[in-house]
């Protein structure tokens, strides 16, 4: 994921393509990237959009980096849907 801090509003941007030609899925939260705050903003932006507990979704890298390494944790095949429909 890309995650950019300090937006005007919480936002899925869909996918993105980098400089290096992988693609990761674009987000944007308002929350500013001090104590971790950006981070938990992104996994309930994340929990919403999927539909699953705040504590079901980490970020589980590149925690002080805009890109970042996010773990989700419920049904694969509802996951799944709700991924591609990002896409």
């Amino acid at each position: 994921m890309r995650l950019t801090p300090r937006a005007a509003h919480d936002a899925i941007g869909g996918i993105k393509t980098l400089s290096d030609g992988k693609s990761v899925l674009a987000a944007r939260v308002r929350a500013v990237p001090e104590k971790g705050a950006a981070n938990k903003a992104l996994e309930k932006l994340l929990a919403k959009r999927f539909g699953i507990s705040a504590g079901s979704v980490t970020v589980t890298g590149g925690h002080t980096a805009r890109i970042k390494t996010v773990s989700l944790t419920g049904p694969a095949d509802q996951l799944e849907a709700l991924a591609s429909d990002l896409a």
